[in-house]
């Protein structure tokens, strides 16, 4: 599948109505397939985090949240309807992370990737650091990209 036109990124601040559809997106894409529960206790933790949407018209299609950690940003919680998937969204959203952590003048981008996922980051440059590791019930990889 190709491009989507009219696809619309934006930055949306924490508690706003784009932020709560990402909860629901978050849920539907990455929780609920692994069988776990909405738990809305983690959500006051993300107050101070950078959150990127995706919109097509009126239908928020994907989302992730940028954690600024010292030197680094740290990329969680990526998620694209499953719709949209393989249609550049997530590629998209990852570049304006990207662009983001270099406005920041953060040194690399860090991710907890799931084996599913990996693909996809080291086709956009990322690479895999140290061991594979358990997180949620299912394996992971650190991944890294750096900026300097």
């Amino acid at each position: 599948m190709g491009e989507i036109p009219n696809i619309e990124f934006e930055f949306v601040d924490w508690g706003s109505v784009k932020y709560v559809q990402s909860l629901a997106l978050r849920h539907e894409v990455l929780r609920k397939p692994l069988g776990l529960v909405f738990d809305a206790s983690i959500f006051p933790e993300e107050r101070g985090d950078i959150h990127l949407v995706a919109n097509h018209g009126d239908w928020l299609v994907g989302c992730m949240i940028l954690t600024e950690t010292g030197k680094d940003l740290k990329m969680r919680q990526v998620a694209v309807a499953n719709k949209y998937r393989r249609c550049k969204v997530g590629a998209r959203m990852v570049a304006m992370a990207e662009a983001k952590a270099i406005d920041l003048g953060k040194q690399k981008m860090i991710l907890h990737a799931r084996d599913t996922a990996m693909e996809f980051y080291l086709s956009l440059g990322y690479s895999i650091v140290g061991d594979s590791f358990e997180e949620v019930g299912i394996p992971h990889h650190r991944m890294e990209k750096s900026f300097v």
